[in-house]
């Protein structure tokens, strides 16, 4: 016994759904995952969460520091050992972890935290979108 599968028809059923690039529900996701990360980011003076954007289930920061306020360490400049360093100069991470306003609410890992408490809420707004 042999059968084949027409993928075209499987991709115009995910595109039907919702389900390809760009679509409805991965719109939703992405829409989703920065409204309830907020609460989770540092919030010093806005400028982290101000040039987040989320496509296609990748969140991107747009500001230089976002890395290290993402793993909460400190870093510091190699050949002065202080956070500041010289033009064209990459640091080194610590592991004097950084103080964070707002904690332990808004801190390192943000994206893990709260995919830890609202994950699965998310997973079930797509699913109703999807209308399953």
């Amino acid at each position: 016994m042999s059968f084949s599968v027409d993928l075209g028809s499987l991709e115009a059923l995910k595109k039907g759904r919702g389900l390809g690039t760009n679509g409805r529900i991965q719109q939703y996701i992405d829409q989703e995952v920065l409204r309830l990360m907020a609460p989770f980011t540092p919030f010093g003076t806005g400028a982290l969460q101000n040039n987040a954007y989320a496509k296609n289930g990748e969140v991107v920061y747009s500001v230089p520091y976002a890395r290290f306020l993402y793993f909460g360490k400190a870093m510091i400049s190699p050949s002065t050992g202080s956070t500041w360093a010289r033009s064209g100069e990459e640091k080194m991470r610590t592991q004097r972890a950084l103080q964070f306003q707002g904690a332990p609410m808004r801190g390192s890992y943000w994206f893990l935290r709260m995919k830890a408490q609202y994950g699965q809420g998310i997973l079930k707004g797509a699913g109703k979108l999807i209308g399953k």
